[in-house]
C-alpha cells in the first residue's frame, strides 16, 4: 500500500537531519577522527651532504611509527636554510648526489605551516630534534605559539585546530615530563659507544653544540649519568658553544694516563662542526688539540640520528605531545 506524501517526508528527514548533523559535527568540533594530521620534523639541519641521511633517518623511523601522516622537514637555522637557497641555482648536482628535493627546497616553520594549511591539515604535531631547550628550540616554541594563538570571527576560519609541540631529545624544562627520564633514555641509546670504549681501553669523548644564552649544564650532567651507567668507561662531553669547551675537557683528561681517545659527535648529524672543529687537521681542532696532549684519537664521523634507537626516541615524543594535545595519529583518508 502506498504511504501517504507526508509519512515519506517524515521518514526521509528522520535519516538526513541526523546525518547531517553528524557530519556538521565532524566538521566544525574538532573531532580528531574528522581532521587530517600532519608532523612536522623541525632540525637545526646541516650543510653537508653526507650527513643528511641521519636526519631522514629519524624521518623516516616517524614516516613507519605513523603511515599514512606526512611528515614535513624543515630547518631552524637560517644560515643553513640560505645556503641551500643558493644551491637551488644547482640543483641537478645536488639532486644527483642523492639529497632529498625536501632539503634542497627546505623551507622555514612558517612556510611549512602554510603548506599544510593548503593541503587541509588542522592538527599538527611539531617535532623539534634539538637536543635540548636551548636558543632553537626556544625559538621554535614561539613560532609555534604565535601560529597557535590565532582567533578568528568565526571559529570555522581559524586555520589549525590543534597544534602540539614535542620536547627535545635530552628534555625539556617544566614539570609535566623528568628530563632525568628522558636524559637517561638517551643515554641508554649510547650504550654501543660505551662498549665500543671499554673494548679498546678507549676514554669516550663527545663534542656537543652548546650555545651562549643558555646554560649548557645539561651536558656536564649527562657525562655523569654516562659514568654512573657504564662505570668502566671515562666519559666526558664537552661543547663547541659555551662550557665545558675543549680546555675545560683537556684538563679535565690531564688526570688520566696518556692512552687513547675515542671522538665522537653528540649532535643529531656530524656535519661541519664534527668534521672540522671536532675532527679537522687545524691545530685548533679537537683531534689536534688532544693529540698534542700525548692521546691517540680516533674520530667518529657518525651523527645520533644515524643511531636507530636514538632515533625512535622522537616517536615516543611524538606520542606523547599528541597524546597532551588530544591528536589523533591515525591517518584520515
Amino acid at each position: 500500500m502506498r504511504k501517504p506524501l507526508w509519512i515519506v517526508m517524515v521518514m526521509i528527514t528522520s535519516i538526513i537531519f541526523p546525518l547531517s548533523a553528524s557530519l556538521a559535527m565532524g566538521k566544525h568540533s574538532g573531532e580528531p577522527a574528522q581532521e587530517k594530521t600532519a608532523i612536522i620534523l623541525a632540525s637545526f639541519g646541516t650543510t653537508e651532504p653526507a650527513a643528511v641521511k641521519a636526519i631522514t633517518n629519524i624521518q623516516n623511523h616517524i614516516k613507519q611509527a605513523f603511515p599514512g601522516i606526512p611528515v614535513k622537514l624543515t630547518f631552524t637555522s637560517n644560515i643553513i636554510r640560505d645556503i641551500w637557497k643558493e644551491r637551488q641555482d644547482e640543483a641537478k648536482k645536488w639532486l644527483d648526489q642523492g639529497i632529498p628535493e625536501e632539503v634542497l627546497y627546505v623551507k622555514n616553520i612558517i612556510a611549512t605551516f602554510g603548506d599544510l594549511l593548503e593541503d587541509g591539515y588542522k592538527n599538527i604535531v611539531v617535532q623539534p630534534t634539538h637536543m635540548f631547550y636551548m636558543e632553537q628550540s626556544y625559538d621554535l616554541s614561539q613560532y609555534v605559539n604565535a601560529i597557535r594563538s590565532i582567533q578568528t570571527v568565526k571559529e570555522r576560519w581559524r586555520p589549525f585546530g590543534k597544534i602540539a609541540l614535542g620536547r627535545p631529545a635530552l628534555g625539556t624544562v617544566g614539570d609535566r615530563y623528568d628530563y632525568h627520564k628522558d636524559m637517561q633514555a638517551v643515554l641508554k641509546t649510547l650504550a654501543a659507544d660505551a662498549d665500543m670504549a671499554k673494548k679498546q681501553d678507549a676514554l669516550l669523548v663527545y663534542m656537543a653544540h652548546g650555545n651562549e644564552h643558555w646554560s649548557t649544564g645539561i651536558y656536564h650532567e649527562a657525562a655523569k649519568k654516562m659514568r654512573e651507567m657504564y662505570p668502566k668507561v671515562v666519559t666526558c662531553i664537552g661543547v663547541v658553544e659555551g662550557f665545558p669547551g675543549i680546555d675545560d675537557i683537556n684538563r679535565y683528561l690531564s688526570d688520566f694516563d696518556r692512552g687513547k681517545i675515542i671522538l665522537k659527535p653528540l649532535m643529531i648529524v656530524a656535519g661541519d662542526h664534527a668534521i672540522n672543529d671536532m675532527a679537522g687537521d687545524e691545530k685548533d681542532s679537537w683531534k689536534s688539540i688532544l693529540t698534542k696532549a700525548g692521546f691517540e684519537v680516533t674520530p667518529k664521523l657518525e651523527g645520533l640520528g644515524s643511531n636507530d634507537e636514538f632515533a625512535r626516541i622522537f616517536v615516543d615524543r611524538i606520542r606523547d605531545a599528541a597524546k597532551d594535545s588530544g591528536i589523533s595519529l591515525k591517518a584520515v583518508n
